[in-house]
């Protein structure tokens, strides 16, 4: 093999997945066709369950400057419209749903899924862009090879590998091949995955531009008898969703005239756009590939799924996908996975593709501008203006409800690890830094355990301002797969050990 795992596309998933890779010991090999990081204005947030994942490889820092520098845009913006110098941080849980904004004052703080999420918890407004930028800053630290301008021509498996092929004519062997190459993705085609789904409905614009009569257009999310659009929350950042069918050309450039047009459309207003730095069409195009592995051949984030891009869910979603995916592969590269592990990637993270899809498309239906549709977003603002609906919004669209499977034996089981601290001050998250998985062992009745060394580090702690439990076996990716409140003599703790991890090494 030229190296283990050929990764075609060098996006926020692409990217994270080869840090995942090189950090379990396996060599990864990201080619992307563009010869520079796409710029464009796209996601402009992280959720609970992404900030997390982050945090357990050491970027929570990196997070938090990218969300101040994006508040001292938001402040400068508000200042210029007139809101006084803006808010000092980032509400927690701050959102939309179909352009409802969702008040953060009124979500209940002390629901047991949104409490004690520690400092990733407080990591919102991270645009994708600065996402991007870190993970590609992360993979360097690492070696990770990226190769830019290159472009996948085809690629021929069998039982052993595949070898993919590229237009300068060269070529890479490599054990598997992942399709981290967007909506479009070349893999999912070549390789011949079934996509089904809605077809697309609308017509959406985002774009960063420079804009004359914006004082006309107030703040935030606004519906109109024509559409929906926002300003801001940073200068010269506007979006348009306009009901009248997909665009003619997805690709054809985008003009000023364009952006005109459909602002003046859907706001009613006589604005002007004189300049556009960055700026794409979307629509509400919504397909979920039938299984996320064929072969050898495996798609992650917009490859597997797309949808409208409304809430930055596709970056989150994405995330996901490749914290899932890295570890598990780099297992099977090291020849440690048990049987199944891999199989493991579709069935935990396909179904929750299938639910995004499916709160899109109602965020698309409440956006319309029927009567009907307008009737039900009444009703549904309404029921987001209390506490119970602003909290179960909170809970669905932070992440902080995923899990790999229901509680097995004990509560914690299938969920996020806990946000502990411990005794010496570290967090448990910074136990991550280095991947693999970790067994917490925090009272002395929990058994040691031998021959995973190589794949389960053991930390033995203390926890004392927090009742919690006596032992947990968590997995790369930050979930639980065994846990116990009473020490002992650690009954399921080797299966779960074989179930996730192998048989052990022979002493």
């Amino acid at each position: 093999m030229d190296t283990d795992v050929v990764i075609v596309g060098a996006g926020p998933v692409g990217l994270l997945l080869g840090c995942e890779l090189k950090l379990a010991g396996a060599h990864p090999l990201i080619v992307e066709r563009l010869t520079e990081p796409d710029r464009t204005v796209k996601a402009g947030s992280v959720n609970v369950a992404s900030a997390r994942a982050l945090d357990r490889r050491g970027l929570l820092p990196k997070l938090q400057a990218a969300q101040e520098e994006l508040l001292v845009q938001v402040r400068e913006f508000m200042r210029q419209q007139g809101g006084g110098g803006g808010p000092a941080r980032v509400p927690r849980f701050a959102a939309h749903f179909g352009g409802i904004v969702i008040d953060g004052t009124r979500i209940d703080g002390s629901d047991p899924a949104l409490a004690d999420l520690g400092p990733a918890g407080e990591v919102l407004a991270v645009p994708q862009q600065a996402i991007e930028a870190m993970l590609a800053g992360w993979a360097a630290d690492l070696g990770v090879e990226v190769r830019r301008g290159v472009t996948v021509t085809g690629f021929d498996q069998d039982e052993t590998g595949v070898t993919v092929r590229f237009a300068d004519g060269g070529e890479r062997r490599a054990g598997w091949l992942v399709g981290a190459d967007g909506g479009r993705s070349t893999v999912r085609k070549l390789a011949g995955f079934a996509f089904p789904g809605t077809d697309p409905e609308i017509t959406g614009h985002q774009a960063m531009v420079d804009l004359e009569g914006g004082e006309k257009l107030g703040r935030g999310w606004q519906a109109t008898d024509t559409g929906v659009f926002v300003n801001g929350p940073m200068a010269g950042r506007i979006l348009t969703v306009q009901f009248e069918g997909p665009p003619a050309d997805r690709d054809a450039p985008i003009t000023a005239e364009e952006l005109t047009a459909a602002l003046r459309r859907v706001t009613g207003e006589e604005v002007t756009v004189t300049a556009v730095r960055s700026a794409t069409r979307f629509t509400d195009n919504a397909r979920l590939a039938d299984d996320y592995r064929r072969g050898r051949v495996l798609l992650a984030g917009d490859a597997a799924h797309v949808h409208s891009p409304f809430g930055g869910q596709g970056l989150n979603l994405g995330l996901g996908d490749a914290a899932n995916l890295g570890w598990k592969l780099a297992a099977v590269v090291r020849g440690t996975a048990p049987d199944g592990l891999l199989d493991s990637y579709t069935a935990e993270r396909r179904p929750v593709a299938a639910q995004v899809l499916d709160w899109t498309r109602a965020q698309v239906a409440l956006m319309r501008p029927r009567p009907y549709e307008r009737a039900l977003r009444a009703v549904v603002a309404d029921l987001l203006a209390g506490t119970d609906g602003s909290t179960y919004m909170a809970r669905r669209l932070s992440g902080v409800l995923q899990r790999i499977g229901p509680p097995d034996g004990h509560p914690l089981v299938g969920a996020a690890a806990p946000e502990l601290v411990l005794a010496d001050g570290s967090r448990l998250a910074d136990h991550f830094h280095r991947g693999g998985g970790l067994l917490l062992r925090l009272s002395p009745a929990t058994p040691e355990i031998e021959g995973y060394a190589d794949r389960v580090r053991t930390v033995t702690a203390s926890c004392p301002d927090r009742p919690g439990p006596a032992a947990l076996l968590v997995r790369p990716d930050g979930f639980v797969v065994w846990a116990t409140d009473h020490g002992g003599p650690g009954d399921g703790l080797a299966e779960a050990l074989a179930t996730w991890f192998g048989a052990p090494a022979a002493p």
